[in-house]
């Protein structure tokens, strides 16, 4: 695989991980107030922690965005393996959120109810989900030609 068409998957890639983290943090921290990035200190911190987290999706989904006008001006753009890498990028950073961020290392939690194993099943099955489907198609998709897109 050349190297074009590896920046058209991790463009894709960084893109999808960029853009669920921003939807991530604009819902769930934002608007429903379930829990900020870093929830084992004071509310301030936690403020200032999905700043941080903010930038972060921000850098990553720029950065995507950047690595696309690239491709496409050398017009190396393959819009199939880029929308299924950013399947994968969402389900990749979605998973592990979910195992990491809220099991392993316990920053903080989906929500903070009784039954929460419902929340995390659910995230966690969007998740294997988006990057299963994701994975399946960029292999399958992987003896194909690139198809340019030429603008």
């Amino acid at each position: 695989m050349n190297t074009l068409k590896n920046r058209n998957i991790w463009s894709g890639i960084l893109f999808g991980l960029g853009l669920v983290a921003f939807i991530d943090e604009t819902i769930f921290h934002q608007l429903l107030h379930w829990h900020h990035f870093y929830d084992k200190s004071t509310t301030n911190v936690g403020l200032i922690s999905d700043g941080w987290f903010h930038a972060f999706s921000w850098f990553a989904t720029i950065g995507g965005l950047f690595l696309f006008a690239d491709i496409r001006r050398k017009n190396e753009l393959s819009m199939k393996k880029w929308f299924v890498s950013i399947l994968i990028g969402s389900g990749a950073f979605q998973l592990y959120d979910g195992i990491v961020q809220h099991k392993l290392m316990r920053i903080h939690q989906i929500r903070y109810v009784e039954n929460v194993i419902v929340y995390d099943l659910i995230w966690n099955i969007i998740a294997i989900l988006l990057l299963v489907v994701g994975l399946f198609l960029l292999f399958r998709s992987g003896n194909m030609k690139s198809e340019k897109v030429v603008y």
